[in-house]
């Protein structure tokens, strides 16, 4: 018999579109302590390449997905932790294998997945980038770009005005506006991605106008990646501060530099990690599109998104 552990651990687990996170953390025993984190890594899974505009999970993927969380088990058992959040998102809700792979996860490793529709994973980040980011009282434009989904929100530090998720992810847009992975991304599909947010980005839109916010806040890789281009270097998981200043001149030089090359030169980019390459660049027509609706001239980043939003409610900060 082990003696229970006086430290309660617990193991988040955000499976994103692109990439799937691990946070490993102990609880403080005494109220109002930070949780100390043991661990923090994430594992670039693509579990929607190949598959997700067809609505499936692919082989590749799906392998890569058990094999993932085959490590991740490894770890858990490694630092002792108790319980296991584990959280899905767009690939696993839109696809028709979505439900097998959680079987089989379950059967594999014993994690129970928990699958949460959009409304829901909205909520979460912006309960994470709280705790990155005091948004204060002022109207903030919350903005996740993952691999499946994009989430927009409008809060300040107490309240949620309006959230909506949009299945427009990183990979789909891929899919969608770049069939060439090799070469330029061309003014044209600019242009086509940029009209397409137009329509599919109406009620976005519309709750700009209505609540006006007065900075943007991106909490996910392709922001990440935005600030390491800035820094001129890639900063590892537990190198990320927990908010970075964005300045709009070097997100729009990153713009024009990631525009202006083909894939070989995105990925010489200091900063950028090579599977993020071609995301970043769909992903930054969408960050500019968004500048160009509200206006905005501030941008942070926060290294805090759904993973950190689930900690939050569970110690019921």
């Amino acid at each position: 018999m082990h003696k229970p552990h006086a430290h309660r651990r617990v193991a988040l687990i955000d499976m994103g579109t692109n990439t799937f996170h691990l946070l490993i953390v102990e609880m403080a025993t005494t109220p109002g302590n930070k949780p100390l984190v043991l661990l923090r890594t994430k594992v670039g899974v693509r579990l929607g390449e190949g598959g997700i505009s067809k609505g499936i999970i692919a082989p590749d993927a799906y392998a890569r997905a058990l094999h993932t969380l085959a490590g991740f088990k490894e770890e858990i058992e490694l630092h002792q932790a108790q319980e296991v959040r584990a959280t899905a998102t767009s690939a696993m809700r839109v696809t028709k294998n979505g439900p097998d792979l959680v079987r089989d996860i379950f059967e594999q490793t014993g994690i129970q997945v928990n699958v949460i529709p959009g409304e829901r994973e909205a909520e979460l980040i912006c309960e994470g980038v709280r705790q990155a980011v005091d948004l204060g009282q002022e109207h903030h434009l919350i903005m996740d770009i993952g691999g499946g989904s994009v989430e927009f929100i409008i809060a300040n530090q107490a309240t949620i005005f309006w959230k909506q998720s949009f299945e427009i992810g990183a990979q789909r847009l891929l899919d969608k506006f770049f069939p060439d992975p090799s070469g330029v991304f061309p003014a044209a599909a600019v242009e086509a991605e940029q009209q397409y947010f137009g329509t599919v980005l109406e009620p976005l839109l519309e709750a700009v106008r209505r609540y006006q916010p007065v900075s943007l806040v991106g909490a996910s890789g392709s922001f990440d990646s935005l600030a390491d281009m800035q820094l001129g270097e890639l900063r590892t998981e537990a190198n990320l501060s927990p908010s970075t200043e964005l300045a709009l001149s070097s997100f729009q030089e990153s713009y024009r530099h990631l525009l202006s090359g083909n894939h070989e030169q995105r990925v010489a980019i200091p900063g950028i990690l090579p599977m993020r390459a071609d995301m970043l660049v769909v992903a930054a027509v969408l960050v500019d599109y968004v500048l160009g609706i509200t206006e905005i001239t501030r941008i942070r980043t926060s290294a805090y998104a759904l993973k950190e939003g689930v900690l939050a409610e569970m110690l019921g900060l």
